[in-house]
């Protein structure tokens, strides 16, 4: 049997594995939907706010209407205690409170100093940082009216007074995520991570079903069969691959940075290492049903120590050490640095030649497993 028989044997053995038929197809065209869903509405707009007026007054409701004309928040009530309001809160409701003090416009129109308090749901903390954005933002916007009728007040050009009222512009503009959100950043690296996943759970499948009995694999060497697993998986994982960086890429609006070129150049030993890796694997089981629960109880642990959901800096540093051995995080950190980031091909070269690394290790390891497999099936037939 030579290397392209033995090739198309496996990808035969693949296709006609359900376990591993559903867990390849089924899974990269499942979670290309499942995963991005929660991320399609990027930034969290018009949370649900209560108010608690206890002023009443002209300045108070011009401060509940800047409230509602904010994009994070919705007014959708008042109610006359802060208790009222924690119940809307409990029952889910509403996401936050705001309580405007008794004297509110005599007091800012005295020039003393007024609290707002003001409060979310913390339980969600994206939920609670836009109504407090957005409330921080009323309250200045309604400051500044209040400044500037003391200054018409004392006499002042209204020009001038309102120059003195904006003599800082803030011109922020995000250098590698735009539109502020999440999927421009979050989806890419979650394709990666789902693409290193289902190949691992196939390669340990395949083998892991293979190992305690006599089949094709005993009948080549163990150099032509990791090749050959690897070429079978690699012909298979580069239209996933295609599939997930251009049609879903486009459909999800994630923007490419650098040429397909590059990309296909940077993705490439990501994928040799995985299978790689999937081989070496399955070589330690010998149930079919193993390698997936193995691997699905350490995939949130690969995608906090990836760095692209959690800041690495808040992870213990000898997790962040031992993580580097897994292909998929420094080929997340890399794809996001060169095609999210606009990163040169230099400064993202370490972690290419540390996958290429990985590859070679991998593809030893696999070696010596099948080999240890081998003579164990040679050693139980002559029992």
């Amino acid at each position: 049997m030579n290397l392209w028989q033995l090739v198309l044997t496996e990808l035969k053995a693949i296709v006609s594995d359900k376990a591993i038929a559903v867990t390849l197809f089924g899974g990269v065209l499942f979670y290309s939907v499942l995963y991005p869903l929660p991320y399609l509405h990027q930034v969290p707009t018009e949370q649900q706010l209560i108010v608690v007026d206890l002023d009443h007054s002209s300045l108070s409701r011009q401060l509940i209407r800047h409230a509602d004309a904010s994009a994070k928040i919705q007014v959708i009530g008042q109610v006359g205690s802060i208790t009222e309001a924690k119940r809307f809160i409990e029952i889910g409701k509403a996401h936050g409170l705001l309580v405007i003090p008794e004297g509110f416009r005599r007091d800012l129109l005295l020039g003393k100093g007024v609290t707002l308090s003001y409060g979310g749901d913390a339980s969600y903390f994206l939920i609670y940082s836009a109504v407090a954005e957005g409330l921080v933002s009323a309250g200045m916007d309604a400051g500044k009216q209040v400044q500037l009728i003391g200054m018409l007040a004392q006499g002042k050009n209204p020009k001038e007074a309102e120059q003195n009222l904006n003599s800082l512009h803030l011109n922020s503009v995000p250098a590698f995520n735009p539109s502020l959100g999440y999927t421009p950043y979050v989806v890419p690296g979650l394709f990666l991570l789902i693409l290193h996943q289902t190949l691992l759970i196939g390669t340990g499948i395949l083998g892991a079903g293979q190992w305690r009995s006599r089949s094709y694999w005993q009948q080549v060497s163990p150099l032509q069969l990791v090749c050959g697993r690897i070429l079978a998986f690699m012909l298979i994982y580069m239209v996933f691959t295609s599939f997930y960086v251009g049609y879903c890429y486009h459909w999800y609006k994630v923007s490419i940075q650098v040429s397909f070129g590059l990309v296909a150049l940077w993705l490439l030993p990501f994928l040799l290492a995985t299978a790689a890796a999937g081989v070496a694997m399955s070589t330690l089981f010998s149930r079919r049903d193993l390698p997936t629960q193995v691997l699905l109880l350490i995939s949130m642990p690969i995608l906090f120590v990836s760095g692209f959901v959690w800041p690495i800096a808040l992870i213990p540093e000898p997790l962040v050490l031992g993580s580097q051995i897994i292909p998929a995080v420094p080929a997340i950190m890399g794809m996001l640095e060169l095609n999210q980031m606009g990163a040169s091909w230099a400064s993202v070269l370490p972690k290419w030649l540390q996958l290429w690394g990985l590859f070679v290790l991998f593809f030893g390891l696999a070696m010596l497993g099948i080999k240890r497999r081998a003579r164990a099936l040679a050693e139980l037939n002559a029992s």
